[in-house]
């Protein structure tokens, strides 16, 4: 398995990533729509990082993040479902992990553990990390608290949290 971390993509890394995103999330209904919804503006931000899992010349497996700031969707919507004091010292200025995918064949070996870990080791930001995961029986959960990251407060949806870790 070889993990390759890059700050920018084109127009192939997008075809390249999306079989891999629809088999993993399915939340989006073509490539298209997945383009002008999510990835051609993540893809643009400061910060942009994507690491690839590729076995052989296959892809298996993602994941990417950008800075994250006031003023963007998501941070947005973390600053309205956290207390103030914790927003105030998680949101803006922070990385974003967006997303972790790996296909369910590669999974159960630890390349959603090594995705994030590329991801985020070296970052030029300060040191919070943020996401948003689901209820604590996923077991993205489990892999994500096993490495440092901690429940900050709740998420966008009643199923979610959001979960944060300092970098060292």
């Amino acid at each position: 398995m070889t993990i390759t971390v890059t700050d920018s993509v084109d127009e192939s890394g997008a075809l390249e990533l999306w079989p891999v995103y629809d088999a993993v999330f399915g939340d989006q209904p073509d490539l298209g729509t997945w383009r002008s919804a999510v990835w051609d503006r993540h893809v643009t931000r400061p910060g942009f990082r994507l690491a690839r899992a590729h076995h052989s010349s296959d892809l298996v497996g993602f994941a990417y993040g950008y800075t994250g700031e006031r003023g963007q969707w998501w941070s947005d919507r973390a600053v309205d479902a956290l207390p103030p004091d914790v927003a105030d010292e998680w949101i803006g200025g922070h990385f974003e992990l967006v997303s972790i995918g790996v296909l369910p064949a590669a999974r159960g070996g630890g390349l959603g553990a090594r995705l994030m870990t590329e991801l985020t080791t070296g970052l030029p930001h300060e040191r919070r990390v943020l996401m948003t995961t689901a209820d604590a029986a996923d077991p993205a959960r489990r892999l994500y608290a096993s490495h440092g990251w901690v429940v900050i407060g709740p998420g966008l949806r009643d199923d979610q949290v959001i979960m944060g870790r300092l970098r060292g």
